[in-house]
């Protein structure tokens, strides 16, 4: 089922953003005092640039980067990335996701899941396939053989372009990794009903387009926040519209990869408002 990411822009100049939840298990631990965070990091761009996001685009950008995202170069960035946003560092048990992009009417678009409401963790939620790898598996085994358990995606035909930055997830322990590939078309699927109630695409350019991305500053006692210090705030990103909402590493992959496509660089700080 496709589904379109839009919103009303005027849900969102308020200072206190209430986030518009889809009805379901999903829960979203907003602490108390969480707070609207800044602009959308492709904001600047106009609508034409944000706009018509083709499967080339896609390619062009993942293929063209450094496969081993967390690579010394780039190790410190990331490092800052993964606590800030996961609270942790980078040393849990390996996973993969699967970041399957097909192209429809000229728009690239990417295929997601809502998790089942029976799940003991995440219930409800958007998330991308993917899970723990099993011992000796590589990374884009991995993610292909969860996409199939999980949706039933077969992997022939199936294109591997890439990887985006590997990211811890508190909750599972797991450092999940982004496998981004192409399809040759509308993927036939059909969902394990004990892992996933159902699946859904939505195009890039939606996600990119005008009051979809929000980003809130949360602060947990005793959690490290993006300036180092316990209780300090740290940045989580949200995609909300028509029932969706997207948040947690989902949001933070789809955000790095609309980076990539639109040619910006990923805010791995904390951003002013």
């Amino acid at each position: 089922m496709s589904t379109s990411m839009s919103a009303n822009s005027s849900d969102l100049p308020r200072p206190e953003l209430p986030l518009r939840h889809r009805a379901g298990p999903q829960v979203i631990p907003e602490p108390p005092g969480h707070r609207l965070g800044g602009p959308a990091p492709w904001a600047h761009l106009s609508a034409e640039d944000r706009s018509s996001i083709s499967l080339d685009r896609v390619v062009d950008a993942v293929a063209g980067r450094d496969r081993s995202a967390d690579a010394a170069a780039a190790a410190e960035q990331v490092e800052e990335f993964s606590r800030s946003f996961g609270g942790t560092s980078v040393s849990s048990t390996p996973a993969a996701v699967l970041v399957a992009c097909f192209e429809e009417d000229g728009e690239a678009r990417v295929v997601l899941t809502v998790r089942s409401g029976h799940l003991r963790a995440h219930r409800g939620e958007v998330a991308f396939p993917g899970g723990k790898l099993d011992p000796g598996e590589g990374i884009d085994e991995g993610a292909l053989r969860e996409a199939h358990e999980e949706v039933g995606m077969s992997p022939q035909g199936v294109e591997i372009i890439g990887h985006l930055t590997s990211m811890p997830t508190v909750s599972s322990n797991t450092l999940m990794t982004p496998v981004v590939a192409i399809l040759p078309g509308r993927p036939w699927t059909s969902p394990a009903p004990d892992e996933v109630a159902r699946v859904f695409d939505v195009a890039l350019a939606d996600l990119a387009a005008d009051d979809v991305f929000v980003e809130e500053l949360w602060a947990v006692p005793g959690r490290i926040g993006a300036d180092g210090q316990p209780g300090g705030e740290f940045p989580v990103w949200f995609f909300q519209g028509n029932d969706e909402v997207i948040w947690g590493a989902t949001a933070r992959v789809l955000s790095e990869l609309l980076c990539a496509v639109l040619g910006i660089p990923v805010p791995f700080a904390r951003r002013g408002r």
